[in-house]
């Protein structure tokens, strides 16, 4: 049985069931909030560094062992190319519409960060992963609670959403956010939907924005509804 199970294979599965946990941990956190790249993205992410990692340490061994002259092994070469090539899945989350960044930032910065905590995890260095998790899942859970309060309190900013139904049109997003940055209104992240199958040539976009205490809504709203390629504006407060 001891020649079953080698110290190698008792240190992958340790280090491989870690990542699944710690990976998974901050998935959960991106599904409870229904982004494309939830539990499976982040798990898969992680374990697959991981494993690149422990195929970086015991991968060549055998080799290396066989030519004891070989100079030049880099175990770290492997690795680096992860996370060069995991900005390409990280892109893949954030959409953007017209130049703007619609959203997704948070949701490529968790992928980026998983791949890191799959090669920490790789190398054995577990305390150094647990808590940057815990870090990491304190800033996904916490922190966009504090930026919100911090925002209405100190810089007397709310979130709201808007909502406006627009005839589909290209230039329109672009004249509505151009009327809507006038009022000192910023946009954090769009939505964009076909607003009814009976009603052709029509498109919803929900605005999640930060709006100052100073602006007057009422006005806002007006002046949205004068344009002639608007068909329905509402405003609902808070944030998801």
């Amino acid at each position: 049985m001891d020649y079953l199970i080698t110290d190698q294979m008792v240190t992958s599965t340790i280090r491989l069931s870690l990542i699944v946990l710690l990976s998974g941990l901050i998935g959960i956190e991106r599904e409870m909030k229904n982004h494309p790249a939830g539990l499976r993205t982040h798990m898969l992410v992680g374990v697959g560094s991981c494993l690149l990692m422990l195929v970086s340490i015991f991968g060549f061994e055998n080799y290396l062992n066989e030519h004891p002259n070989l100079v030049g092994y880099d175990p770290s070469r492997i690795p680096s190319y992860v996370i060069s090539g995991i900005g390409f899945l990280g892109a893949g989350t954030i959409l953007v519409h017209r130049g703007i960044t619609v959203k997704g930032l948070t949701t490529a910065a968790s992928i980026w960060v998983v791949a890191g905590l799959g090669l920490v995890v790789g190398i054995g260095m577990f305390f150094e992963a647990i808590l940057t998790t815990m870090i990491i899942i304190t800033t996904l859970f916490f922190l966009n609670k504090l930026e919100a309060l911090y925002k209405n309190k100190v810089k007397g900013e709310k979130f709201a959403h808007l909502s406006l139904v627009v005839k589909q049109q290209a230039g329109n997003l672009s004249v509505l956010s151009e009327i809507i940055s006038r009022e000192k209104i910023e946009i954090v992240e769009i939505d964009s939907e076909e607003y009814d199958t009976d009603h052709f040539g029509l498109v919803k976009y929900t605005l999640l924005v930060k709006i100052p205490k100073s602006t007057n809504r009422q006005s806002l709203v007006e002046k949205l509804q004068k344009l002639t390629i608007v068909h329905k504006v509402k405003v609902r407060n808070g944030k998801d």
